[in-house]
């Protein structure tokens, strides 16, 4: 199993001069990777500082040598493809090769959508998800690609540069039981799942526990078409003495813990004391 921080862009953290000492840290920490959230408000009601994750991803790349870096998760459906590709290569160029893309719909429709006139809807968003990890994909490739959609269309184009690696890992993150986001995380690299407790008065959102991982990876190798490597994320906070849980989540496929900094649970000092402290076990 391999461990990651995953840095949140808003409050205390919304500046990339302190993402940038953080991922510092972690790499001379021994961690094996640093990923940002994404955000243009997050909250309409508290509206915290934020800062733009791909500049911090960039100033990261351009100053570590051997942690991959990435989002987690980058809301597709508010950006332009075309313009994400070229983005992501260049961040691939940047760090030698060690790029990660984690997407998902996000978790906010109002704040991140509609504040800006975008459709909100969540059927809209996946349905310009899949069109952007279309598109982004055949970019990305440096052959030439033309695509037709609902809501994209691209006339034949090639980019170049191609990225370092051979293919740039998509990972797909979900809210588990929903069953469409994994159907679409099988069609890909990774499985970012969350877990939904539904109520009658509502619901709450809680890391995947090691059972329903187990569960989640099931139906995923049931959807899958290609028998190549596959990674499966928990990104969450962690006790301080995690017990048999790391090991739990490994025995049930998880191949990436990522230690997630929730602002208002973790503040930045505590970060820092998290991070230099290396990964757990």
């Amino acid at each position: 199993m391999r461990h990651a921080v995953n840095l949140p862009v808003i409050g205390e953290y919304a500046d990339p001069r302190v993402l940038v000492r953080l991922a510092r840290e972690a790499e001379g920490a021994g961690w094996d990777a640093v990923f940002v959230w994404d955000s243009l408000v997050f909250d309409l009601t508290t509206r915290p500082p934020v800062t733009d994750p791909w500049v911090a991803l960039a100033a990261i790349a351009a100053s570590t040598e051997r942690i991959r870096i990435g989002t987690m998760v980058a809301q597709l459906a508010r950006r332009r493809p075309w313009k994400v590709a070229r983005e992501v290569v260049a961040l691939d160029q940047l760090s030698a090769g060690r790029m990660i893309l984690g997407v998902g719909l996000g978790f906010s429709g109002e704040a991140e959508f509609e504040q800006f006139g975008e459709d909100g809807d969540a059927r809209v968003r996946a349905a310009k998800l899949d069109e952007c990890l279309a598109i982004v994909h055949g970019l990305c490739t440096g052959e030439p690609f033309a695509f037709t959609g609902e809501h994209y269309t691209v006339r034949e184009t090639t980019f170049l540069p191609r990225p370092v690696q051979d293919r740039i890992p998509v990972w797909v993150a979900g809210y588990w039981p929903n069953k469409r986001p994994f159907r679409r995380a099988a069609r890909w690299d990774g499985a970012a799942p969350v877990e939904m407790d539904i109520r009658d008065d509502g619901f709450s959102i809680l890391p995947s526990s090691p059972s329903s991982a187990r569960t989640m990876i099931d139906y995923i190798r049931e959807h899958r078409t290609t028998d190549g490597p596959y990674d499966v994320i928990v990104s969450r906070t962690l006790p301080r003495d995690p017990g048999t849980l790391i090991s739990e989540y490994e025995a049930a496929g998880v191949t990436w813990l990522l230690r997630d900094m929730l602002p208002w649970e973790t503040p930045l000092e505590e970060a820092f004391r998290i991070v230099r402290a290396g990964p757990p076990g």
